[in-house]
């Protein structure tokens, strides 16, 4: 879907669940991280994160232009417009637009954190941590000694 598909898209889907034209400018946001799209206030324009279209489709599509057509024609109306606005819960409602979006499928894998071993060279004591120790200024705890890094570069 390009951008101008989904410009079409809004403008119809505007007249058809609220009679009312969309005249601003409907955009795919590829910085969208949490969020299935927004509006903003300031220029009345709409964005929309295109992982969503990608992962489930128009119809999850559509339902996030539908509310972010609500945040959009309240504001325009002068009426309460954000999600605590019983206005734009209404709104909601009669249009049958979600509340929230669904979460996306997580698409990458948390990284497994470097753990840092460190080893007393007086009693052997070994130490792991998540940060870097500055082996020049700390000593081992149990009897003072000197530490020194045991780092084979693996992850835990």
């Amino acid at each position: 879907m390009e951008q101008s598909d989904l410009q079409k898209l809004v403008e119809r889907v505007s007249l058809q669940f609220f009679q009312k034209p969309f005249k601003h400018m409907a955009t795919f946001n590829p910085r969208l991280r949490t969020t299935g799209g927004r509006y903003i206030v300031q220029t009345h324009n709409i964005e929309i994160n295109k992982k969503y279209y990608e992962s489930f489709g128009e119809e999850e599509l559509i339902a996030i232009i539908k509310h972010e057509l609500c945040h959009y024609h309240l504001h325009l109306e002068g009426k309460g417009y954000r999600h605590r606005d019983k206005d734009f819960r209404d709104l909601l409602r009669q249009v049958q637009a979600p509340r929230y979006c669904r979460p996306l499928p997580q698409q990458t894998r948390k990284k497994a954190k470097k753990i840092h071993v460190y080893v007393c060279s007086w009693c052997g004591l070994t130490y792991e941590r998540k940060k870097r120790v500055n082996t020049n200024r700390y000593v081992c705890g149990k009897c003072g000694g000197r530490l020194t890094s045991d780092d084979s570069g693996e992850a835990k």
